[in-house]
């Protein structure tokens, strides 16, 4: 595999918040951030996700 601990805690984070109304951000998710992340970098990085996740949303439905 290519990505480290660290990574794949985030892709895996990611995946959960774009997938929330599935998912809804499980803590066993959750969880291994906070052994990779300060509460700083969680936060932005879940602001990140989810602006993308609008940003996908805004351009899919404006047929861009």
């Amino acid at each position: 595999h290519h990505f480290d601990e660290r990574e794949r805690a985030a892709l895996a984070w990611a995946e959960s918040v774009t997938e929330i109304a599935r998912t809804h951000a499980e803590d066993e998710v959750y969880q291994p951030l906070l052994e990779h992340f300060s509460a700083a970098e969680i936060s932005d990085l879940t602001f990140a996700i989810g602006l993308m996740n609008c940003f996908n949303r805004l351009a899919v439905s404006m047929r861009m």
